[in-house]
């Protein structure tokens, strides 16, 4: 067990080493200039330019820029701007060229939101869908399987933004039945932090545990199916005991993977949702620095996002080997 999380353990390494590579290569390297973008084209002297170039470490070669950027990450950096010297903290992804502020800590500000939304919404998809799709695959064949399937293939089939934009406009601001999004730190009041949350977790955690209960019922219908299930059956287990602690368990290893690089994904990159109700987290944050062509924040930005995947992905093949021993053999 211990070589089996050591081995994919380096293999996330080397994943985020050269997504580190490809993201600075991509932003940096290319055929840009951040430094004209700051100066802005009106009243942008040489001098002026030369000034940002020097500050923000840019007039260096490339390769001692990697260099300085990745060492930042572990002992931190310092950025010279509007003539003071700014300290950037390791883990340092920068210094943003438009707010003046390490792009760690404007990371730090909106993760919270992000990880909130996403939290809220995890804890719906496992719940509601697992269930769903349990119940259906348990009553395969039915009319309440029937109506069960039909209703999630019905609602996944419109696009999240349309369903998300109609329940703003229509339920929380032409007739306010729910609660208008907004974030509200969890420490200053957690009540506020809760209803701030409230419709953002039930649109898309509604919306998406249709997925969810599409992948526990196929594979849960393939699992009841196995020999070992009809075993137990024969031994006059109910078949209460017989899904929920047999089959459940084998069936749930695809929905863990789906889970997993979902969760992840939704991490970095839940722009919909926060832009329509109004909550600062990375979505919004990604929106403001692409429209001010902030290359350092977009940067920190995709590296926090490429970590979680990475990470996520590790612990679902942790989980993995937890739930099935046959994966740690492979």
């Amino acid at each position: 067990m211990l070589y089996f999380v050591a081995r994919r353990f380096v293999s996330a390494l080397s994943v985020v080493l050269v997504t580190l590579i490809a993201t600075f290569t991509l932003f940096f390297v290319a055929p840009t200039d951040p430094a004209a973008s700051i100066c802005g084209e009106r009243n942008c002297t040489q001098e002026r330019y030369n000034e940002i170039k020097e500050n923000l470490h840019l007039d260096k070669p490339k390769v001692q820029q990697f260099a300085e950027y990745t060492a930042g990450i572990f002992v931190g950096r310092t950025f010279e701007t509007s003539g003071a010297v700014q300290e950037c903290k390791a883990p340092c992804l920068g210094f943003s060229f438009k707010n003046d502020r390490p792009v760690t800590e404007m990371l730090k500000t909106r993760l919270p939101v992000t990880v909130s939304l996403v939290a809220g919404y995890a804890v719906l998809v496992l719940t509601i869908g697992v269930f769903v799709g349990s119940m259906a695959a348990k009553r395969r064949g039915t009319m309440g399987d029937r109506v069960l399937m039909s209703s999630t293939l019905i609602l996944s089939s419109v696009p999240y933004y349309i369903v998300a934009l109609m329940i703003s406009l229509y339920l929380t601001i032409l007739y306010p039945i729910l609660p208008r999004g907004g974030y509200t730190p969890l420490s200053d009041n957690p009540g506020k932090w809760f209803l701030g949350f409230l419709t953002p977790w039930l649109v898309i955690g509604i919306y998406n545990c249709t997925q969810y209960a599409r992948y526990s019922r196929g594979s849960m219908v393939e699992t009841l199916s196995e020999d070992y299930i009809r075993t137990a059956r024969a031994k006059g287990l109910s078949d209460r005991k017989v899904t929920y602690k047999h089959a459940l368990r084998s069936g749930l290893i695809p929905v863990i993977t789906i889970f997993g690089l979902d969760v992840a994904g939704s991490l970095a990159g839940a722009i919909f949702t926060e832009r329509i109700f109004d909550l600062p987290g990375l979505g919004n944050l990604v929106l403001e620095s692409l429209q001010n062509y902030d290359l350092p924040v977009i940067m920190g930005t995709v590296l926090l996002a490429s970590v979680i995947l990475v990470a996520m992905n590790f612990l679902v093949d942790v989980a993995y080997s937890l739930i099935d021993p046959r994966v740690r053999l492979s």
